[in-house]
């Protein structure tokens, strides 16, 4: 489920109502110096689409009426999640978009989940700067790998995260083990002995504490 505390609400951000003009809307973004921002009904309260100052500039350019109303370039107007919305859902909706609109459970704009804090959430998650070594162990996903990987693993050390990632095109899966700090060279290499004992691969060792 998304995160509350991820969303950055309306009255922090910079909006321009669907009765602005192109002109005033690129005013707007000029001043504020975003890429895009997003548009909002009359009242406010319900989420149009995106203007970005990349179309407004092409539209202008090329001769373009800029007293036209900023719907006139409206883009991503089916491009928003719910508040509740699982975290799938999330990470493959914002793909390729700077943030993606929030509504609340009445259908109202929220405000937006921009694409920096995601990943600032994943990379907090992943333990990354609180940890002290990230193993990559390759599996063929044979049922109770895993499990296997992670009793190994935990004999010798706690596990600050674990991530699965899948290889496309192969039939394999890349477990990534984050060891917490304090965790000492000689315990990884006894971790990596024991795996290697019950024949898993191990395809990387990152030390997160050089810099």
């Amino acid at each position: 489920m998304l995160l509350e505390s991820l969303v950055q609400p309306k009255a922090d951000l910079t909006t321009v109502s669907e009765t602005a003009t192109l002109e005033e809307a690129l005013q707007v973004l000029e001043e504020s110096d975003f890429r895009c921002i997003p548009v909002l009904d009359q009242s406010g309260q319900i989420f149009r689409g995106n203007i970005y100052k990349l179309h407004l500039y092409r539209h202008k350019s090329r001769g373009g009426d800029m007293t036209l109303p900023v719907t006139y370039l409206l883009k991503n107007a089916t491009k928003y999640i719910p508040v509740g919305a699982p975290f799938f859902k999330v990470f493959f909706t914002i793909k390729d978009l700077p943030y993606i609109a929030v509504l609340n459970d009445d259908g109202h704009f929220e405000g937006i989940l921009t694409h920096n804090r995601l990943m600032n959430m994943l990379s907090q998650s992943w333990n990354y700067k609180a940890g002290s070594y990230v193993i990559t162990v390759v599996s063929p996903d044979e049922r109770g790998d895993l499990m296997e990987m992670t009793k190994i693993v935990s004999r010798y050390a706690s596990i600050a995260n674990c991530l699965t990632l899948d290889t496309s095109g192969d039939l394999v899966r890349r477990i990534l083990f984050t060891l917490p700090a304090g965790t000492t060279k000689a315990t990884v290499d006894k971790i990596i002995a024991h795996l290697q004992r019950k024949n898993f691969s191990i395809a990387e060792i990152e030390d997160l504490q050089v810099e």
